[in-house]
């Protein structure tokens, strides 16, 4: 648990994936369509990749991945950042982290 909140606040925003993760592809591409590099984290390719899963489950999560994390803080899986941006808030909170063009 330690780990993951510890990666979770180091980059503004913090995305932890799968590599084969079709949702994971969507919110990584999401979130380069609005000019935010997230901190990727592959779970299934980190060699602590099992526990860190079970500590994203511990946050209360359905799903492990896509987790994304703005700001240290949790915002959810997909579901969470597609309502968000939905409805106009994601923006808002991501400003801070996108890329001036």
């Amino acid at each position: 648990m330690d780990k993951v909140m510890r990666l979770a606040s180091d980059s503004g925003v913090v995305l932890f994936s799968k590599s084969s993760c079709c949702l994971c592809f969507t919110v990584k591409i999401l979130f380069q369509d609005l000019g935010v590099t997230p901190t990727v984290h592959e779970i299934d390719q980190d060699p602590e990749g099992r526990e860190m899963e079970r500590a994203l489950m511990r946050l209360g999560c359905n799903t492990p991945v896509p987790m994304i994390f703005i700001g240290g803080k949790l915002l959810g899986s997909t579901n969470e950042v597609m309502s968000l941006h939905l409805s106009g808030g994601l923006i808002p909170l991501l400003r801070p982290y996108q890329a001036l063009y």
